[in-house]
């Protein structure tokens, strides 16, 4: 077996173990701007947005932390304030993934004067929302490729 057909069937093996992950993105609306933020949500008049072209908020940015420069998570927050909902969307760059670590579960905090508030954040999906991942059968795929044109140089 030649060098560069080692190589090649090397790298090819490497892509199968690799996961490639691109940046989560998030629906980013507010209701008080929107009412369809709102739940029921309808996201037919929002575009997604790609959260790692949001940048952080100076004051959360610290260089020397990884977890202040990307946004890992989605969030939603429901808040009532005096009778009156509010439903805020966007790319979070600080959090837990929903209440540890299982995010079908949600902060809620009430307090007084009437205020209520449920933080809800995801990172399962785009949209609510995960990073995209090179699935198995494309990695199976571009595998056989490599390897069939690897066996067809060789023969």
């Amino acid at each position: 077996m030649s060098f560069l057909t080692r190589t090649v069937l090397g790298l090819s093996l490497l892509c199968i173990f690799i996961d490639i992950c691109y940046g989560i993105k998030c629906w980013d609306c507010r209701s008080d701007a929107d009412s369809k933020c709102s739940d029921p949500f309808d996201n037919t008049t929002f575009a997604i947005t790609d959260c790692d072209q949001i940048k952080p908020i100076s004051y959360i940015y610290d260089k020397y932390d990884i977890r202040t420069q990307k946004s890992t998570i989605c969030r939603k927050i429901r808040q009532k304030v005096n009778g009156v909902w509010k439903y805020f969307r966007s790319c979070a760059f600080l959090g837990e993934v929903g209440l540890k670590g299982d995010e079908r579960f949600c902060l809620m905090r009430t307090g007084t004067y009437n205020i209520f508030m449920e933080y809800c954040t995801c990172n399962s999906k785009d949209g609510c929302n995960t990073s995209s991942h090179v699935s198995n059968s494309k990695r199976l795929l571009i595998f056989s490729v490599i390897t069939l044109y690897i066996l067809y140089k060789t023969l």
